[in-house]
């Protein structure tokens, strides 16, 4: 499925966070100002109650609290507490372990896309245009927005491995959807305003990642992803089930004007005050549930055409499982509850549970399937044990908790 290559998604964290101070910080003493720097009082000598504050927050781990629906727009992740301190080494070492895991996702989401991307190279030079057209264009930009709404995310939040995971996921699913305008499999004025969002939203991202944009226009940017996701959601969960269903638009254009409804409400300040970090979250959860219905999307359509599993690939499904399972670590890791929840469900629904419909069916073989579900298994419960072991938890069900209620 070329318009759910990037399912990550859901997403996450962090420009004061603890887990962009530590990585490669060989010492977290390495973050303390010189002695020099800091401000003493008069004859006793005390260091600045100030200064202190200042950088105590970055000189050892902390534990991470829970990112909450409403707050998933703030920069970076609360800490409450502090880790215990004969733990701190691992800490530190599963952190920056997490890290690489998010950024070794982008092999398996990149060998995902390729095979799309090589097929229609090879159909456009054979001058096989008609073929193109199996993909559908609507799907490539449904998932193009959910990769720059995620990009956004994780850019506001200064989580950079997935950021440049969100990227590769823009640009390659850009790449392919230029594939399909080249073979008019996509009309030019679509394709030319979907290229204006691409390089739009690169841009801005960029320079909101490095704090080189003004406030103002990257609020209108966060404004227009969450109305174009609010809209895309609905139409696309309705759209899932026709032709059971009428066929109709009713469900985007009414979501279209909530949210244009509920910005103008926001910015007029005529909200509660939790309006105001409801609206700012509604991106980032839109964009994940997108991502987390394409795989009720995929089995549904296999519960209707048993004989379609045929046509699915084995190996791609286990690269989704993959890709998405090893961001798994890093959200719990950060209690980012959105990008876990995104990336479980993709992990379990869309990667694993194709690959169950496929063994049930008979297309894969017996090995395959306990092999995938052997190795699924131990990498998830890897993942619990190991994160309550650098907080020192005796229970894996203590870190669920935090991620869910926060700590």
């Amino acid at each position: 499925m070329a318009d759910s290559l990037f399912l990550p998604l859901a997403a996450k964290s962090s420009n004061a966070h603890s887990s962009l101070f530590f990585r490669n910080c060989p010492s977290p003493s390495r973050l303390l100002p010189p002695k020099s720097s800091l401000l003493l009082h008069g004859g006793e000598k005390k260091i600045s109650v100030l200064a202190l504050s200042l950088y105590s927050r970055v000189s050892l781990p902390h534990r991470a609290a829970l990112i909450r629906a409403l707050d998933s727009d703030v920069p970076h992740p609360l800490h409450k507490g502090s880790v215990n301190f004969k733990n701190r080494k691992s800490y530190v070492e599963w952190d920056s372990l997490t890290a690489k895991f998010t950024g070794a996702a982008n092999l398996p989401f990149l060998l995902l896309q390729l095979p799309q991307i090589i097929l229609n190279t090879r159909n456009l030079m054979a001058g096989n245009k008609t073929a193109l057209l199996a993909v559908p264009w609507l799907g490539m930009f449904t998932a193009l927005l959910g990769n720059l709404s995620l990009l956004s995310y994780f850019a506001k939040k200064r989580e950079t491995e997935a950021v440049v995971v969100q990227t590769l996921g823009v640009i390659s699913t850009f790449v392919v959807i230029s594939q399909l305008a080249i073979g008019e499999a996509m009309p030019l004025p679509q394709y030319v305003a979907t290229s204006v969002v691409v390089a739009a939203g690169l841009i801005l991202n960029f320079l909101n990642y490095y704090g080189m944009l003004n406030l103002t226009i990257w609020k209108f940017w966060e404004d227009f992803t969450t109305v174009g996701g609010l809209s895309v959601l609905p139409q696309i969960m309705w759209s899932t089930f026709v032709p059971n269903i009428p066929n109709s638009i009713l469900p985007g254009s009414i979501a279209f004007v909530v949210a244009v409804a509920s910005i103008t409400l926001s910015h007029s300040g005529k909200l509660s005050e939790k309006g105001p970090k409801f609206i700012g979250a509604i991106s980032g959860w839109t964009a994940t549930l997108l991502f987390m219905w394409m795989p009720v999307s995929q089995m549904w359509t296999n519960f209707l055409n048993p004989d379609n599993i045929k046509g699915l690939s084995a190996i791609s499904m286990l690269l989704a499982m993959l890709g998405n399972g090893l961001l798994i670590p890093r959200a719990l890791f950060i209690r980012d509850l959105m990008w876990f929840t995104g990336s479980l469900w993709a992990t379990l629904f869309y990667g694993y549970g194709n690959i169950v419909c496929m063994y049930l069916l008979e297309t894969i073989s017996r090995e395959f399937f306990l092999a995938a579900t052997v190795g699924l298994i131990a990498w998830i419960g890897m993942a619990l044990w190991r994160d309550a072991a650098v907080y020192g938890y005796n229970s894996p069900l203590r870190s669920l908790k935090e991620l869910v209620f926060g700590s």
